[in-house]
């Protein structure tokens, strides 16, 4: 009897210790934060929430949108579904802070050649001037592989309250317009596949571009 007895105490201690460790790893998981910050409002201030609060406290998304790009191929939110993407905003005219920015996306683009789930994004700031020949021109110009990166064309307005509404454009430090009135950053935004941002970086810095596609490769390995 005895023996009966001393068998079940140890399967309940066994069972209660199982039950304690996995409720400790529970609590590990929801506890762990996310490595990457997020960005939820236009002042770029970074969160980092566990991974069980994510979905309450980072509510902001970027929009549905649609543009055509340099081959004439419509682009959508549909387009970058289940992707990473880097997003600038850019005019082919500019002659100071454009060329800079788009050499050192050419970078990001060399590094992640191989990798479907990265895609680049540059809306231009002048739409009526960057017709699909032009930014067909422009990007055989600057090498960008059609692939993977898209330069953008379309309705001015529609890319304007995209880039103010979604991608926070103006709003924060560091945004400013040109002389010429034409929205314009030298940040770029880096957004998840689930369309949240997670990054903000200069993009004439190469320092910045280096953290850039540590930032990439670490939501990579998450998703």
């Amino acid at each position: 009897m005895s023996g009966i007895l001393s068998r079940r105490f140890t399967s309940l201690a066994v069972l209660l210790l199982a039950g304690l460790l996995a409720c400790q790893q529970q609590q590990k998981t929801e506890q762990k934060a996310t490595l990457v910050p997020y960005y939820n409002t236009p002042d770029f201030t970074p969160l980092w929430p566990t991974e069980s609060t994510v979905d309450q406290v980072i509510t902001h998304r970027i929009n549905e949108f649609s543009f055509r790009d340099q081959t004439n191929a419509v682009v959508t939110r549909q387009t970058l579904a289940g992707k990473v993407h880097v997003a600038n905003f850019f005019f082919t005219s500019c002659p100071t802070v454009c060329p800079k920015m788009t050499s050192l996306l050419r970078m990001v683009q060399d590094t992640f050649r191989h990798e479907p789930r990265v895609v680049l994004l540059s809306f231009s700031v002048t739409p009526w001037l960057d017709s699909v020949p032009r930014l067909r021109q422009y990007a055989h110009a600057k090498g960008v592989n059609d692939a993977q990166w898209h330069l953008l064309t379309g309705n001015r307005g529609a890319i304007y309250t995209l880039a103010r509404q979604s991608y926070f454009a103006e709003e924060a430090i560091g945004f400013t317009r040109d002389s010429t009135e034409f929205l314009h950053t030298e940040h770029l935004v880096l957004v998840d596949p689930t369309r949240r941002i997670r990054g903000i970086y200069n993009g004439t810095q190469p320092q910045e571009i280096d953290h850039l596609i540590v930032d990439i490769r670490a939501l990579l390995e998450s998703n």
